[in-house]
């Protein structure tokens, strides 16, 4: 009976209109702020700073700080199933995916967020990684595994020691998802600017991807940008 009841409930949080336009809007592994869910779903930020706490209370949502900011995202994989599911029976659009971030298409594509990389480059870098297991993730952010190591030694990317730690992921402004900060991070960033893979633009934090980096991104960290 325990187990019917909970199914009732989480039904319930799924089929409110409100919750279910901003669940939608997770849907593609970004996170958002209560303000830009507020706006996918066409109500106040009040409003829906009551439904994001009931979906974080339930599980569904997890919550990541991020400066003074903080960002929610679909909790674990089996939610974005459960949810990827009832898409299935439903060709309607719901709510208005908010485009978070620049409008400057050269600052979505690169820049430079510190001293490591951003944009969908940093994002593509980031994923790539940790899709060849060079990034170990966890609860507690990342690390560098054996092969992440041997990589970057391979590519004359040397990585200081310092107390500031060797891998973070940071939320992308733009994108939404993590790039690559830390001492490897700007490792990277550092070797990408130095050797002309990617070029500063003038009074802009952007950069402009050259196309000896195009082919050294590819190459060395399986980047394909488009």
């Amino acid at each position: 009976m325990t187990t019917i009841i909970r199914l009732a409930e989480t039904a319930s949080l799924i089929g409110d209109p409100t919750r279910a336009a901003m669940l939608y809007a997770l849907m593609d592994g970004r996170a958002f702020t209560a303000g830009e869910l507020a706006e996918a779903a066409g109500v106040t930020p009040q409003t829906a700073s009551g439904h994001l706490a009931q979906l974080v209370a339930a599980g569904m949502l997890a919550v990541e700080a991020q400066g003074r900011h903080r960002y929610f995202r679909i909790a674990s994989a089996e939610i974005g199933a459960i949810l990827e599911g009832l898409q299935l029976v439903t060709a309607d659009r719901i709510g208005r995916l908010p485009r978070p971030g620049p409008r400057d298409a050269a600052l979505r594509k690169a820049r430079i967020c510190y001293d490591h990389l951003a944009g969908e480059l940093g994002v593509a870098l980031f994923a790539a990684l940790a899709g060849a297991g060079h990034l170990r993730l966890s609860a507690d952010g990342a690390a560098l595994s054996d092969s992440g190591t041997a990589l970057l030694g391979s590519l004359d990317i040397e990585v200081p020691a310092r107390r500031r730690p060797t891998c973070r992921p940071c939320l992308d402004w733009s994108e939404r998802r993590h790039h690559l900060a830390g001492q490897a991070g700007a490792a990277i960033c550092t070797a990408a600017l130095a050797r002309g893979w990617v070029r500063r633009r003038h009074g802009s934090r952007a950069l402009d991807v050259t196309p000896t980096g195009t082919r050294a991104f590819a190459a060395g960290f399986g980047v394909r940008l488009p």
